[in-house]
């Protein structure tokens, strides 16, 4: 029987999770995703490669949960954000891109938009399980009360337009997945374009 590594349960499968994400990082500074398999992941992580089935059933699923795990604080942040309805929208907004594209600085959360990656968009529940769909949802839900309040021009359809400004953000994740040195530059430029389009 494999060796618990927490006080119970729900604590071993944290550590394991956050292991498996350690893991991963230091693997992608010392070679090509593509030469990365399961083996050397569970190895890095110290588990064993059977053990590590139990998590995802390959690659690309574990680098999907890996994300979603690793997209809750920040989905977190953003509803808190989202919620400070005594501020003004741009504010906010300002604010959530910093919040969802630092997210983007960790390894886990850039690499699944390498083709082939199946996308937590596509693939995962709607609703509160998909912190991706809910950073969307409190998105959307910020442009509404800037277009109620004047601050914002009458986009429509808000749930389209936010679907479209998330290509720009998109776009942002990769650059910084790119080049993490353009993060600050990489910010400046979204916040220009999604403000300038919601603008009234």
């Amino acid at each position: 029987m494999p060796r618990i590594r927490g006080v119970n349960i729900e604590e071993h499968h944290e550590l394991v999770w956050a292991s498996l994400a350690e893991a991963i990082r230091e693997l992608l500074l010392e070679r090509d995703y593509e030469s990365i398999n399961m083996g050397h992941i569970a190895a890095r992580a110290g588990l064993a490669r059977n053990t590590l089935y139990n998590y995802a059933t390959d690659k690309s699923a574990l680098i999907l949960a890996l994300s979603e795990r690793r997209g809750r604080p920040t989905v977190e942040r953003v509803t808190a954000i989202a919620a400070r309805t005594a501020e003004p929208a741009a504010q906010r907004m300002l604010e959530i891109i910093q919040e969802v594209l630092e997210a983007f600085t960790d390894p886990a959360m850039h690499l699944m938009f390498r083709p082939g990656t199946r996308m937590p968009t596509a693939e995962a529940p709607k609703g509160p399980d998909n912190p991706f769909h809910a950073i969307v949802v409190e998105v959307e839900y910020v442009v509404r009360d800037g277009m109620a309040r004047g601050e914002f021009r009458d986009v429509g359809d808000p749930h389209l337009a936010v679907e479209l400004l998330s290509g720009v953000m998109r776009a942002g994740a990769e650059r910084i997945g790119r080049d993490p040195a353009a993060f600050g530059a990489t910010v400046r430029a979204a916040r220009e374009i999604i403000l300038a389009s919601l603008a009234a």
